[in-house]
């Protein structure tokens, strides 16, 4: 695989990794980089949100039973709209739409599925906590280059040919796999593009931080209980860190590293993440990063959703304490 140095172009990135594979058409590319032009309309809206009267629920719910925000649907209707029109995909699944999006004539469908939750954490933004836009990929699997179908989307996250997210923050970043180590840019609004800033980024084995709400411990499995209370043991030097963003949780831990634990809990028994444009984009990018993401039982990579928002649990981090998680919660 082909090194790059710290300040190289996104756009640079693409073409160069393409050359690897002479068989490609181009769509691929054209994709991630409408995802970035994407990410960049929604940092911009979300730096100026409280100038444009854009804080606050819209007053309806979605699907997931949530109230929607403003950002939500500025965020879900920016990257359906660069995404539609460059025949690219031929099925847009978001947290947003109880349904699948066909791409709408008189749009050419293309080879690939796009999976994304918009804009998760979207309730912070009025308190300037990190939020973003999650995703992942998979290359269309039924035949013609008509609109897909559902064997196109429910099936193994060990389909995926592409993951990532968007985090906006103190500064906007994109991490990004394509299945081969995973690469953080960082969007440089002077010139409105995304730079290499995070180059090959590798999790540990193990790590010393925990990311969890214990404000719902009560809920939580006896073995999961008695797992956080030894690692709380002062001698083990043991922190803390909860953002309450997925997205931001998980940024910090995949930079600086840690655990990020999602149980079940008497009111959401087989979880609440979504698994498809959740869980699967995080596990994509951890797996390549040399960390692990369970469900408690299994691999969330290996799973295969029966519904487009289908939920899991998520224990995902770095190897060895994802592992120690799964052992205590099976013993």
């Amino acid at each position: 695989m082909q090194q790059f140095e710290e300040g190289t172009t996104l756009d640079r990135f693409l073409l160069e990794t393409m050359r690897e594979h002479p068989e490609a058409t181009g769509q691929f590319l054209t994709l991630l980089k409408q995802v970035a032009l994407a990410g960049k309309l929604v940092s911009a809206r979300v730096n100026r949100a409280g100038l444009a009267g854009m804080f606050g629920a819209t007053g309806s719910m979605n699907i997931q039973g949530e109230y929607v925000q403003k950002m939500d649907l500025y965020a879900n209707e920016t990257f359906k709209r660069a995404l539609e029109h460059a025949g690219v995909v031929c099925m847009i699944v978001s947290e947003e739409e109880e349904a699948p999006i066909f791409v709408p004539p008189p749009f050419r469908h293309g080879n690939y599925v796009f999976c994304m939750d918009p804009l998760d954490g979207s309730s912070n933004i009025d308190t300037n906590a990190s939020i973003g836009t999650i995703f992942c990929v998979f290359r269309r699997a039924s035949e013609g280059d008509g609109q897909g179908d559902a064997s196109d989307v429910l099936r193994s996250g060990r389909d995926i040919v592409a993951a990532g997210y968007v985090v906006y923050g103190a500064g906007t970043v994109l991490v990004l796999s394509t299945g081969r180590g995973v690469q953080g840019f960082t969007l440089d609004p002077t010139v409105g593009e995304f730079f290499l800033s995070h180059s090959d980024i590798r999790l540990g084995a193990s790590s010393r931080t925990y990311s969890c709400n214990e404000a719902y411990a009560a809920q939580w499995d006896p073995r999961l209980r008695a797992w956080l209370e030894r690692v709380k043991e002062p001698s083990l030097g043991w922190s803390a860190r909860y953002i309450g963003s997925l997205v931001g949780d998980f940024h910090r831990n995949l930079v600086k590293g840690g655990v990020f634990l999602y149980p079940p809990t008497e009111k959401a028994p087989k979880g609440k993440l979504r698994l498809l444009y959740e869980a699967f984009p995080l596990a994509y990018l951890v797996e390549n990063a040399g960390g692990a993401a369970s469900d408690g039982t299994m691999a969330i990579l290996d799973k295969t959703p029966a519904s487009i928002h289908e939920r899991t649990t998520l224990f995902i981090g770095d190897r060895d304490n994802v592992e120690e998680i799964v052992r205590a919660l099976n013993t």
